[in-house]
């Protein structure tokens, strides 16, 4: 119960800014404030009205807001989310488009589990849906988690990728983006000796810390000079009262998200002083640029603690996978086993969080499959978020990651359709 109150204590300093918000709204929105004349008032309503939004996004799923789908025949088609796979740490969902038809392009996205939902490739996904059947790891929040539930770290998280691999079947091409890469890798692998006919045909990494010592950065460095007592100690809470999680061991979202803005904290405070002076001259609106990214950005999730420090210490510490020294129930994976699914490398020469070089270290693993099923992309002038989900990705790597698959798979024709920009 050590750390339970001061979970609690960011939970209220939250709350208590989000009513601080609302309260300074509501009072530059009275009335009688219109007869003082006072430009102020407008500033106040508008501090308000950025603050309440703000600290409320901070808790709140987003909604994958994909409710619609234009085919190819002009005809809008609705979009089901349906669970294929429901696990107490995350399902496997299914984006489905009733009246189209299958599309033969199976495509399992794994998203991070790095303090986002998996809403954050949402546009990832938008991107995909004329030319594939989407699936994606919906991971759940460790604060809505019973205790009852047990654990869930590094091999959890891999097994529960080889479970979700072998209900798609072999049939389905891979892509593992950012965190998760190293663990998709490994669930291959396991696949590979444990269920080869249920492997994926095609494998595609983008922007993962494979081994994170290829080229350092922020993240890195942090994971270097720090200590598992430190991190324990400093980074961990017990979940409080208030969720159905109460007395779980996490890594508060909430404290992810302080590390995130301190990297580019000029840079956040500039877009919300830029935002606060746009809605006090009513130019802001409720899907401008600002909220539609910082509504996504702000709404972060709890994990747990054994996974949190099991990612530091075996992926970033001991660089299991980057050694080929990962185990799973005690159970070594060899990577060299991979020896017919397809691999395709992507990174973003500007990439600050996974830097060239860490996610390109897959290919010297994989010592047991041929060159001519090993491919890799650099792009030049992207950052991290821009190789899955930006201009980059809609114009140049999306389009090359579908020709890869259709190049590993009996697909003939290559896709010739366009993405619009959302």
């Amino acid at each position: 119960m050590k750390y339970m109150f001061t979970y609690d204590l960011m939970e209220s300093a939250r709350n208590t800014n989000q009513w601080l918000g609302a309260t300074a709204r509501a009072i530059a929105g009275y009335p009688a404030m219109a007869g003082t004349m006072n430009p102020y008032m407008e500033w106040l309503g508008a501090w308000g009205e950025v603050t309440e939004r703000t600290f409320e996004r901070m808790v709140a799923k987003p909604d994958w807001g994909i409710a619609a789908f234009t085919n190819e025949d002009g005809k809008d088609h609705s979009v089901r989310i349906e669970t294929e796979v429901s696990r107490p740490f995350g399902d496997l969902i299914h984006f489905r488009i009733p009246g189209r038809r299958a599309r033969k392009r199976r495509v399992l996205l794994v998203a991070p589990m790095s303090g986002h939902y998996a809403t954050l490739l949402r546009k990832t996904v938008i991107s995909l849906l004329p030319d594939c059947e989407v699936y994606i790891t919906d991971w759940h929040n460790a604060r809505d988690i019973p205790v009852s539930e047990g654990k869930f770290d590094v091999e959890d998280y891999t097994g529960y990728l080889v479970d979700f691999m072998k209900h798609l079947g072999s049939d389905l091409h891979v892509i593992a983006i950012c965190q998760p890469a190293p663990l998709t890798l490994a669930a291959t692998a396991l696949l590979a000796e444990e269920d080869p006919q249920a492997q994926p045909r095609t494998l595609t990494l983008i922007g993962g810390p494979i081994d994170p010592e290829a080229n350092h950065t922020e993240v890195t460095d942090f994971g270097r000079s720090v200590t598992m007592g430190q991190l324990e100690q400093t980074m961990i809470q017990r979940v409080g009262y208030k969720y159905p999680g109460v007395g779980r061991l996490v890594y508060p979202g909430l404290l992810q998200l302080a590390s995130f803005m301190s990297m580019n904290s000029q840079t956040h405070a500039k877009a919300f002083s830029d935002q606060i002076m746009r809605a006090a001259k009513g130019e802001a609106s409720d899907h401008d640029k600002h909220n539609t990214f910082y509504d996504e950005y702000l709404a972060v999730m709890d994990m747990t603690a054994e996974f949190y420090l099991s990612t530091v210490e075996r992926v970033f510490k001991n660089r299991e996978i980057a050694r080929n020294d990962f185990t799973v129930n005690g159970r070594k994976v060899d990577i060299s086993k991979i020896t017919t699914v397809a691999v395709k490398i992507v990174e973003g020469e500007k990439d600050d969080i996974s830097a060239p070089g860490q996610c390109l270290a897959a290919l010297d693993l994989l010592t047991g499959l041929p060159d001519s099923k090993k491919a890799s992309h650099l792009e030049p002038g992207a950052g991290h978020y821009g190789i899955f989900a930006g201009r980059s990705w809609r114009n140049n790597i999306r389009p090359l990651v579908l020709e890869f698959i259709d190049a590993n798979s009996d697909i003939a024709p290559k896709s010739k359709s366009k993405v619009v920009a959302i």
